[in-house]
């Protein structure tokens, strides 16, 4: 069914929200509600088992658009401390990073005695509303844009009570609002359907890449026939069990140099001339080191312990916890780079297993066992998985590209909903009983 507009609109007097159905009514949350400050105290309060309990930090990371489970529970007579919440109320994240987030909100589904935390401003309406929609309409873009205005702040953004109350809404009547919630909640659980395939095959096709590059680059596979090598032996190497027996295993140490980043080095901002590869992903400012030519980069502590490896050839700058392994002697460096990327996790593994490492040993580095096919097979191996990579790669991108489209469309399509751009009450009507299932 085809969505189309109201017949008739008047003009709301808010920029935000321009035009609205004629029937429906302009309120600022001041006039139809109260606003109030959160208290609460830390993480230490947490119990395995108790009263549900909304923490500032689960808006951003666990809660989307209504509440229906908490990750923090409190003992009872702790939740005394907490500031009390209703089923229907909206929690607005009263501080952020950045103006854009400020003010993410939730609407309160648990019908079961709940609190939340401290830097949360709680809503409870006055009017009979349904909470659905409210929860939807407290965190739509143009409602996320009018927050952002209102943001105050520089390395901590906040916004306050008194601002939160003028955020007007375009409030319908309450069987319209059930219609939309329910035409919403609909349209969510298909979009969460659809994205959480989508996630499963990008997760398929990441470990079929995985599975192709460690065949290849341990001889389970000859990348020249697509079948086994005629001869094993073993190595003695638990995590390689056996390789092809004209393969060579030599130490790192013999293949290449190691070293890291100058601890000395002065802190210098990223200007973008040169990428910085580091623990994570981004970092504004870091000790660096350049360096130009052909190497393979990886963390040396943190998250990124046997996860992040970088390939560069060029000029470059890497952080003095990353190591760098350059000036290759009889190692083909792509080949390299795939062999470490696929193989270190099994060594960090194993030192895990014997203590707890969040870091990698330049003694271990040194002695890791590097399997040496011919440099010609080493180049055939590099373009096997190159062909293969690039098109599991290309899958996942599309994959991606879906993903962030039906995300972008769900998000406009609730913002044209709940402000009365479009009229949903006849295919709300038209939809069938469904379970609730969690949004994507």
């Amino acid at each position: 069914m085809s969505l189309l507009p109201y017949s008739f609109y008047k003009n709301s007097g808010i920029e935000w929200l321009g035009d609205v159905p004629a029937h429906w009514d302009v309120r600022r949350l001041g006039q139809i509600g109260t606003l109030l400050k959160g208290r609460g105290g830390s993480k230490a309060d947490e119990v395995d088992e108790g009263i549900p309990c909304v923490r500032y930090g689960d808006l951003y990371t666990t809660h989307t658009w209504s509440i229906t489970e908490t990750r923090s529970s409190l003992a009872p007579e702790k939740a005394g401390e907490y500031t009390s919440i209703q089923f229907g109320d909206v929690l607005f994240a009263a501080s952020g990073e950045t103006a854009a987030e400020i003010g993410k909100s939730a609407v309160n589904l648990l019908h079961s005695r709940a609190c939340c935390g401290g830097d949360i401003i709680l809503f409870r309406s006055h009017l009979q509303l349904d909470p659905r929609f409210m929860g939807y309409a407290a965190d739509c873009r143009p409602a996320a844009a009018q927050k952002a205005k209102m943001g105050r702040g520089f390395t901590v953004v906040h916004i306050y009570p008194h601002q939160i109350k003028r955020i007007a809404f375009a409030i319908p009547p309450l069987s319209e609002q059930t219609a939309i919630a329910r035409f919403l909640d609909h349209t969510n659980r298909q979009i969460g359907r659809y994205v959480r395939a989508k996630e499963k095959l990008i997760a398929l096709l990441e470990e079929q890449k995985q599975v192709i590059i460690h065949d290849a680059v341990t001889g389970r596979l000859d990348v020249c026939t697509g079948k086994a090598y005629p001869s094993y032996k073993s190595v003695g190497v638990k995590w390689l069990e056996k390789i092809p027996k004209s393969w060579d295993i030599r130490r790192l140490c013999t293949l290449a140099s190691i070293r890291t980043g100058d601890k000395d080095a002065v802190d210098r901002v990223d200007d973008g001339k040169y990428p910085f590869f580091v623990r994570s992903q981004t970092v504004e400012k870091i000790n660096s080191w350049s360096f130009d030519g052909e190497s393979v980069l990886t963390a040396g502590d943190g998250v990124g312990v046997g996860r992040v490896v970088h390939y560069a050839n060029g000029k470059f700058d890497f952080h003095q916890r990353v190591y760098k392994f350059s000036g290759f002697k009889n190692v083909f460096g792509r080949f390299f780079f795939h062999y470490f990327k696929a193989m270190i996790r099994f060594e960090v593994m194993q030192g895990t297993a014997k203590s707890t490492v969040d870091s990698l040993r330049l003694p271990m580095l040194r002695n890791f066992p590097v399997l040496l096919p011919t440099i010609s097979e080493q180049e055939a191996i590099v373009r096997f998985v190159n062909d293969h990579s690039d098109s599991i790669e290309r899958a996942i991108t599309q994959a991606r590209k879906k993903i962030d489209f039906f995300k972008e469309y769900r998000v406009r399509l609730i913002a044209d909903v709940v402000t009365g751009k479009l009229d949903v009450r006849e295919a709300a009507k038209a939809l069938p009983d469904e379970v609730e299932e969690a949004s994507a």
